[in-house]
């Protein structure tokens, strides 16, 4: 169930603490204008801003995530940053005073068209999806359900599910499972089990023999 956070509503002592349906929020972290969902984490000093982030997903600090939708069960890395601030390279000066104008007593407005073409390239993150450490995931990037971002990749191109990506730019390097695998793993949308059919069942999560076994095509 997602919660709709614009303050801190829970700091958190360090890692290790133990999770809850409420947020845990750890210190330095600011949280504006997003739903965050059950049993998820936001680490030190991270930035989560007009974005949504699905149950159990955490971040280990630092980390900013800006205009995004990210699934459940993602495991995301110190300092990644998802949906990155870009500058107006066609204009004489790329400068942010020319966007950010009340700060510098420029004009009694920002520039709002500007803000609102990151606002509209929104990034899409699906479940379980691990983004490695100082990893960048570009304007209006898709990252499929499964998928894996080696550290300090730039992904600028959509990551299909369960694909492992690597490099600047980031580009495919192999699937965790063959296609047939991931066709039942997509259809079996474990991720959406209740919280009662996951105590029950997450021990069937390691094992992929078993887990197909009792879960394909079901």
């Amino acid at each position: 169930m997602l919660r709709y956070i614009d303050m801190d509503p829970r700091t958190g002592a360090g890692s290790g603490q133990a999770l809850s349906e409420e947020p845990l929020i750890h210190e330095g972290a600011l949280v504006q204008r997003s739903k965050l969902g059950s049993w998820t984490e936001v680490g030190r000093n991270s930035l989560i801003e007009e974005s949504t982030i699905g149950d159990y997903t955490y971040d280990d600090g630092d980390v900013s995530i800006m205009w995004a939708d990210v699934g459940k069960y993602c495991s995301i890395a110190n300092r990644v940053r998802i949906n990155p601030g870009n500058h107006p390279v066609g204009r004489i000066t790329q400068h942010h005073m020319t966007y950010r104008r009340v700060r510098f007593g420029l004009d009694l407005r920002d520039d709002e068209e500007f803000f609102a073409w990151r606002r509209a390239h929104r990034c899409i993150i699906g479940h379980d999806v691990w983004i490695g450490h100082a990893a960048i995931v570009m304007p209006g990037v898709r990252i499929g359900t499964g998928a894996v971002v080696a550290a300090a990749a730039v992904v600028t191109r959509d990551v299909e599910p369960y694909q492992i990506v690597a490099g600047v730019p980031a580009r495919p390097l192999r699937k965790r499972f063959t296609d047939d695998v991931i066709s039942e793993i997509l259809r079996s949308e474990w991720w959406n089990w209740d919280r009662a059919q996951l105590e029950e069942r997450w021990r069937d999560l390691c094992a992929p023999e078993i887990f197909l076994s009792r879960y394909a095509a079901v």
